[in-house]
């Protein structure tokens, strides 16, 4: 027996990027994504597949730096590859979505500068008192998976580290 739902987008979501340079650390974001995409939930009695994808203007990125900015923006290659999507796969467990927050474990693939990823992500997920769904998602990639090279500055006296923190939250409504 097949059930299924559907999620749109509807309120403020972001992405977030934490790294570290061989000097400190910073943090990006994508700020107030709200692009009304569905993620479609089908469910078996043993399996929870999803289907749906959020794409994220890489030139929205914010660093709070205007030089870091534009470096994440040129490592990136958000000329040629303007957005960075995210696609949803599965989930290990249909969430009960209640105010308590549930862990819940799922695959995505990550596609950035032209190169796919698929990555098992950590999520959080809860229903608030307006019924609407929040789902975080946190998983540490690096620019090597996707064939970029971290920044460098002063002739590679400041290295920015391969790893990179990706975090996002999104807003959704049940259809």
């Amino acid at each position: 027996m097949l059930n299924s739902d559907q999620w749109v987008i509807t309120k403020s979501g972001y992405l977030k990027v934490k790294g570290s340079t061989t000097v400190n650390t910073f943090t990006c974001v994508i700020p107030n994504y709200a692009r009304p995409d569905t993620i479609n939930i089908y469910r078996t009695k043993s399996v929870v597949k999803l289907s749906g994808e959020i794409a994220l203007n890489i030139n929205a990125f914010d660093c709070h730096n205007v030089m870091m900015t534009a470096q994440l923006r040129k490592t990136l290659k958000a000329a040629q590859y303007p957005h960075i999507k995210i696609r949803f796969i599965s989930l290990n467990k249909l969430p009960i979505l209640t105010s308590k927050k549930e862990q819940v474990k799922g695959w995505v693939e990550i596609v950035l500068a032209n190169v796919t990823k698929r990555y098992e992500i950590d999520y959080q997920l809860y229903k608030d008192a307006q019924n609407t769904i929040h789902l975080t998602g946190v998983q540490d990639v690096n620019f090597s998976d996707f064939k970029l090279i971290p920044p460098s500055k002063l002739g590679g006296m400041i290295k920015t580290n391969d790893q990179l923190g990706i975090e996002f939250q999104l807003q959704f409504k049940e259809i």
